[in-house]
């Protein structure tokens, strides 16, 4: 038998574990960076924040391989739910979503436009100091700013990134490098949700790339989630980032699955 293109999105993306370990991982990173509007068509989640782009915040995410009911009607519905918002209907499409929606929205001009890798590491594996270099602040409004300053991001973002960050549930490490009277240097945010901790908003300001400090602010965020009680960390990096790719490799996180974002092409 042939094998289709949908056939071959769904293979790019499949996991080398299990759906369940998907399962999880998707929930947890739900639950690490929560959108303002949720809701639920069937098993597919409707993920919205009017106030920021992110796209992990702003899409459609299938979580059943054999939810395909009415796929047309509810498509629709959500686009009329994202103009609502403002925004292009994004489709999130992990190894949970059903092969013949994504084969639809092929058929449809439907394009796949970024695709992310979910990587896992053992942290019971990992060499770490008994010490951690950059203690967790608990200070959330110097945290954006120096994430928005390291992140070169419109500094309007901050109201609702308060938003985000005030919703996350977990337990959360927020970690910043800086000297004194000097400009932060790199932000980490570490959430520690049971045995599972995640990072996200890792970045170093750019004219402090390749000096370190990536290293030390990830040692230090994945040194906080082991005393917490974290046994695995989990992260999230396009696959093009190749200086990314080869930090986080050099810590022991190897990939478990990939996911891609699909929107509708000009003039589909």
């Amino acid at each position: 038998m042939a094998t289709t293109g949908a056939d071959r999105s769904m293979q790019a993306i499949s996991p080398e574990g299990n759906l369940p370990l998907v399962r999880r991982l998707e929930a947890v990173g739900f639950r690490a960076w929560p959108a303002a509007s949720v809701v639920y068509d069937g098993s597919w989640q409707i993920r919205l924040t009017g106030g920021h782009p992110s796209k992990r915040l702003n899409c459609v995410v299938p979580l059943d391989p054999s939810d395909y009911r009415d796929a047309d009607l509810r498509i629709e519905k959500a686009r009329k739910r994202f103009e609502h918002y403002g925004r292009q209907l994004v489709v999130r499409e992990t190894p949970l979503a059903p092969a013949p929606l994504i084969a639809r929205l092929e058929a449809d001009g439907w394009e796949a436009f970024e695709t992310v890798s979910v990587m896992t590491a053992d942290l019971s594996s990992l060499e770490l100091p008994d010490m951690i270099g950059h203690l967790p602040t608990h200070d959330m409004g110097r945290f954006i700013d120096a994430l928005l300053l390291v992140e070169d991001e419109d500094p309007a973002l901050k109201p609702v990134l308060a938003e985000i960050l005030t919703a996350i549930k977990p337990a959360t490490g927020l970690f910043i490098a800086e000297n004194p009277g000097e400009p932060a240097q790199a932000v980490t945010l570490c959430v520690q949700d049971n045995d599972l901790a995640g990072i996200l908003s890792f970045a170093v300001a750019q004219q402090r790339r390749r000096q370190g400090i990536g290293t030390e602010m990830l040692t230090a965020a994945l040194r906080w989630a082991g005393i917490s009680g974290a046994r695995t960390a989990w992260l999230q990096v396009v696959v093009d980032n190749a200086p990314a790719l080869h930090l986080y490799r050099r810590f022991g996180f190897r990939e478990a699955y990939q996911y891609r974002y699909w929107r509708q092409a000009d003039g589909a």
